[in-house]
């Protein structure tokens, strides 16, 4: 069985006289992205400032490469305990270089280590030969590159990342959060994510917890969350999708407004129950060649393709997605066909 580097174990926090996380427990593994997804005020930071010695703690404990961090009467100080940060503010030296930047935490290493290290990392983010460059010369991307260096520079047990990219444009994000993800791993250094951003989460992260007032909803596979939500919170809080009424048929089967449907597993439900069944844009298909059509009643351009809102014969209005090219008028007519692999059903 593998060791976890970070492992928390029912963990109670407070914040200002109200208990902001409850019962909360998780581990990474070495080398391990994981990620804290979920709405404002849900403990994501405080979280973070507990597991960084920041927090003190109500219940339960931290433990980081075997070794205790905190209980509510022990309590490693911040800077004993190899944690790296990366915050939303940037909070780079302007007065001095990127080099010098990198290098501030390496007080102690010998002069060449220390040249190494900072020279493998500016090549590592894609900065190679900018030593001498000053944080002004450069992009907001490229200035949270070197946050990350530097906070990676000493090689720390823990890296720690407090929405690093909400203070950047969506498309910048998405691609920061993944290239974020091939210098940490390239690096080999077990990481946490803080975020509310769905697609950062899955740009970023080998395991993703959903969190909901201070709980764990689920903690799973970014491919998982999506396609085998736990409840219907995860399911609509990772991506788009409508719920319908279904009744159930067999063991893998449910009747619905779009027909009978078949599982590729047992359901879990009892024939007969009344449930909800959740439906994804892309488990409905814009397909001019099929026989069954709906009225299209909203569409929203994304560049790539449409996200059409489209009204079933029975009254249900569910998500499509639509190529771009397919630029069909709202009240029109239009074909589709289910596309669903793996039946997402709720108790009613």
């Amino acid at each position: 069985m593998e060791t976890a580097a970070l492992m928390i174990r029912k963990l109670r926090l407070c914040y200002q006289d109200t208990r902001i996380v409850d019962d909360f427990s998780l581990s990474l593994k070495p080398q391990e992205l994981g990620c804290l997804l979920g709405p404002s005020g849900c403990g994501k930071s405080t979280l973070l400032r507990a597991i960084a010695g920041f927090q003190e703690l109500l219940d339960g404990e931290i433990w980081l490469d075997n070794q205790l961090l905190s209980t509510p009467h022990q309590h490693v100080l911040p800077e004993h305990r190899g944690i790296g940060m990366v915050f939303q503010d940037i909070a780079l030296f302007p007065h001095l270089t990127l080099a010098e930047n990198i290098a501030f935490g390496l007080t102690g290493w010998p002069e060449s280590q220390r040249t190494q290290r900072v020279n493998e990392l500016l090549e590592l983010i894609g900065l190679s030969g900018l030593n001498q460059r000053y944080p002004h010369e450069l992009s907001g991307g490229q200035q949270q590159r070197v946050a990350l260096a530097r906070a990676m520079a000493p090689k720390p047990k823990l890296l720690l990342l407090d929405e690093p990219f909400s203070g950047l444009d969506t498309e910048l994000r998405g691609r920061l959060a993944s290239e974020v993800r091939t210098i940490l791993k390239s690096d080999g250094i077990c990481s946490l994510l803080v975020t509310h951003d769905q697609r950062e989460a899955f740009d970023f992260a080998d395991r993703i917890a959903v969190m909901h007032q201070g709980h764990i909803c689920q903690f799973d596979t970014p491919f998982n969350l999506y396609h085998e939500p736990s409840s219907p919170f995860v399911a609509h809080f990772v991506g788009p999708g409508e719920m319908i009424e279904a009744k159930v048929e067999g063991a893998r089967s449910v009747s619905s407004p779009l027909g009978l449907l078949t599982n590729d597993k047992d359901l879990g439900f009892a024939p007969g129950s009344e449930v909800q069944l959740f439906l994804r844009p892309d488990d409905l298909i814009h397909d001019d060649d099929s026989d069954y059509t709906a009225t299209l009643v909203g569409k929203h351009f994304r560049g790539a393709h449409h996200l059409y809102e489209v009204r079933l014969d029975h009254g249900v209005v569910l998500g499509c997605f639509a190529p771009s090219h397919h630029d069909h008028a709202i009240g029109e007519k239009i074909g589709v066909s289910l596309d669903i692999e793996h039946l997402v059903v709720f108790p009613k």
